[in-house]
């Protein structure tokens, strides 16, 4: 079931488009200007989809359904930041494990499996566990977490996720006192993967977190986006987001997750060291070593900047009190 909980540490839902909005131009002008605000929501109204999601049912030769306004919310956040269609979020995918192309990742993962699919928590707990993906979704409810990504390329977006803090599964598993880190490892599949032929990367993907990172409530494994099962682009059947940090911190397709006393080697660490640290949480104030990260270009809309921790500083600047951000970055 779906529970959408309001902790006060969500994004607001006004920063998300609704699938109803995923309609063509032409559509979308006649709906908003059937209603009061609709010379508001045209200014900010999505590029047309080259298809439509399986809830829109068509009405004519178009196969676009005309907007109403009791289908369209406002599209833009408090800032007047404008937010992120179904269309971007599952067409525009950073996963090396298919393509170094973003625009050719739904494309290559569309035949990829997900079912059956196990997830092995292992490592430094009193009860190691195997969870099937349906064992997942029931055992823990599923709460709805609407979060800003920002990409260390400098994109962001905003999306509409569905999962279940990582807490709760950490917590069922009993860590250990001397457990310190959370490892984390996506599927190892090159049939499935083409991506992974490349050895450029030591596969499988893997990434860390602290212990606390891992526990703090912001932190979720996602196992759908947009009130459906996550899509094979976007990580399917589960992944970590991790809000506050740069997007690849958040390992898709996750099937072991293991406690461990020792700081986890990532991919990025292993693959350049210089310009990806272990934390990688977001830091207008911290360049990487080819790009600024003052700014960013929200997918849709434009420049703009960057917050630090990416906006969610009330929540977690407490966890690292202290440090040095510059050296670990």
């Amino acid at each position: 079931m779906l529970i959408k909980k309001r902790t006060g540490i969500e994004i607001p839902s006004s920063q998300i488009t609704p699938e109803h909005l995923y309609l063509s131009r032409r559509h979308f002008m006649k709906g908003a200007a059937a209603i009061a605000a609709g010379a508001l929501l045209a200014a900010c109204r999505p590029d047309p989809p080259t298809t439509l999601p399986p809830t829109v049912a068509a009405s004519d030769e178009t196969g676009a359904a005309p907007a109403t306004a009791a289908a369209i919310s406002v599209a833009t956040d408090e800032l007047g930041r404008a937010v992120n269609s179904f269309e971007s979020i599952t067409n525009y995918n950073n996963y090396y494990e298919f393509t170094v192309d973003k625009q050719r990742v739904a494309e290559l993962a569309a035949d990829f499996q997900t079912s059956p699919w196990r997830v092995v928590v292992t490592g430094m707990v009193d009860k190691p566990g195997i969870y099937e993906i349906d064992d997942l979704r029931r055992k823990f409810d599923q709460e709805e977490r609407i979060y800003r990504l920002r990409c260390v390329e400098a994109w962001s977006m905003v999306i509409p996720w569905q999962g279940f803090p990582l807490a709760q599964l950490l917590q069922a598993a009993q860590p250990q006192s001397a457990a310190k880190y959370v490892r984390f490892q996506t599927l190892y599949d090159p049939e499935q993967m083409p991506g992974q032929k490349s050895s450029r990367y030591e596969w499988p993907y893997t990434e860390g977190l602290r212990l606390d990172e891992a526990m703090h409530p912001l932190t979720i494994l996602a196992t759908g986006l947009y009130g459906r099962d996550l899509l094979p682009q976007n990580g399917a059947p589960v992944r970590l987001v991790v809000p506050w940090k740069y997007g690849f911190k958040s390992i898709k397709s996750i099937v072991q997750i293991e406690l461990t006393d020792v700081m986890p080697t990532s991919l990025w660490m292993a693959a350049a060291p210089h310009e990806y640290g272990f934390y990688a949480n977001v830091n207008p104030e911290v360049d990487h070593p080819r790009w600024s990260q003052a700014s960013e270009r929200l997918i849709g809309v434009g420049r703009q900047e960057t917050l630090m921790f990416n906006g969610y500083a009330d929540q977690v600047a407490a966890l690292y009190a202290g440090m040095d951000l510059r050296r670990n970055f």
